[in-house]
């Protein structure tokens, strides 16, 4: 059993994945920071400096001005413009990984 599983390793298509979901781990973050940072204040600047990462619905508790304040007085919120933000870093690596697959 121990045989096997080595050989299993030693395969290179195990290599290969790990060394993909590497990649994919690290390629993330430069993602996200390249939505968080560089694409969303101006496209939040051209629609009259909206932060999307603050449009949120309070189930319960006050009115607060901020996502931070309302999950820091621990009011349950439904976080819309944090899922808008995810929904573009998704676009974003897909349409990387397209490209990447077209040129193959």
């Amino acid at each position: 059993m121990i045989q096997e599983f080595k050989e299993f390793i030693s395969r290179g298509n195990v290599i290969d994945l790990a060394v993909g979901i590497i990649i994919g781990a690290a390629f993330t973050g430069i993602v996200n920071s390249l939505v968080n940072d560089i694409l969303m204040p101006p496209i939040g600047w051209l629609l009259g400096n909206i932060d999307f990462s603050n449009y949120f619905i309070t189930l319960s508790g006050g009115p607060y001005a901020t996502l931070k304040e309302a999950q820091d007085a621990g009011a349950a919120t439904i976080n819309y413009g944090v899922f808008i933000n995810a929904v573009i870093n998704f676009l974003i690596v897909a349409l990387a990984i397209f490209l990447l697959v077209k040129q193959v």
